[in-house]
């Protein structure tokens, strides 16, 4: 980066500052998640860093930035990531700049003629029906572990969840009665999702042998809980969905997302309304579940293509 190794600078008081007012006023603007504000103050703080390697200043660099800066970062940075990376930083660098601005803070926007890298949009890579099986009969359901998971990804199929609402599922948010769940999503909107009879099984039998175990003395008001009542990291889950995914000889990278993308495409292909799967993902905007269409054309396509007689 201009000869400059960003990571050998800190983040200077004033610039902290910064970063900390407009993640406060997002919070409060937008109720955006944790995980979302975290990756703001990571871009943001990098780039503090990067331009306090190029300037020794104790005020604010972040807002004397100029045009030039923001593309010889862009652009030091491109080297090492993808445009997909390059376009979220840009992002993060004009959603920070344009509420300085709001806030009079700035007289001009330093991103506002710098362009987003071109995207190819990627089709989210998704389990076939009988992987999808297989995934979840691996689990060792004898053991309170893997009846847990086996509950677990029930759900996380039946559902469709993001693994941060299906690791924070609390027992006030499952109505087995009814069949629901009331999730919590982004920006704490919350949505009725139906379970189906197989998830509400294996939801059944977990709560009554294998949960009492885990939870064993400790409260907790999780569904899914670690041992001893703690609670279960994101990453704790998707280690285990990679031991399964092992243990199911399939071979597709594969995550928590991965099992998200299946339940949207397998509805699809079996007829679903694309604004019914649009509310059960919990999207705001319906393009982001539109790529869902392509999935399930692409599947349509190679299934006539192997059996039909002129395919």
């Amino acid at each position: 980066m201009s000869g400059v190794n960003p990571t050998a600078a800190i983040v200077s008081e004033a610039d902290q500052a910064e970063i900390e007012a407009f993640l406060d006023a997002l919070w409060m603007e937008r109720g955006l998640s944790r995980n979302t504000l975290s990756a703001y103050r990571s871009d943001l703080s990098h780039f503090a860093r990067w331009l306090a390697a190029q300037r020794a200043t104790a005020e604010s660099a972040l807002l004397r930035a100029q045009r030039a800066d923001i593309l010889a970062y862009l652009g030091a940075r491109a080297a090492e990531n993808s445009p997909r990376t390059t376009a979220r930083l840009l992002s993060s660098l004009k959603r920070f700049y344009r509420h300085r601005v709001r806030q009079g803070l700035l007289n001009a926007d330093p991103t506002t003629q710098v362009s987003a890298p071109r995207l190819g949009r990627p089709l989210p890579k998704f389990l076939t029906e009988r992987e999808v099986e297989s995934l979840l009969a691996a689990p060792d359901v004898n053991e309170p572990l893997g009846l847990r998971d086996r509950a677990m990804l029930e759900v996380l199929y039946a559902c469709g969840l993001r693994v941060s609402e299906l690791v924070k599922l609390q027992l006030s948010q499952v109505n087995l009665r009814q069949g629901v769940l009331r999730v919590t999503g982004k920006g704490d909107k919350e949505r009725l999702v139906p379970l189906g009879a197989e998830a509400i099984h294996w939801l059944e039998k977990y709560l009554g042998q294998a949960r009492p175990q885990l939870v064993e003395r400790a409260v907790s008001a999780l569904i899914f809980p670690g041992r001893a009542g703690q609670p279960l990291t994101r990453q704790a889950f998707w280690h285990r969905i990679k031991h399964y995914a092992c243990k199911a000889s399939i071979e597709k990278p594969l995550s928590p997302h991965t099992v998200r993308h299946a339940f949207a495409t397998h509805l699809l292909n079996h007829g679903a309304d694309l604004r019914v799967v649009q509310l059960l993902l919990g999207h705001s905007d319906l393009s982001t579940t539109q790529i869902y269409t392509h999935v399930a054309r692409a599947r349509l396509k190679e299934l006539h293509a192997q059996h039909h007689p002129r395919g």
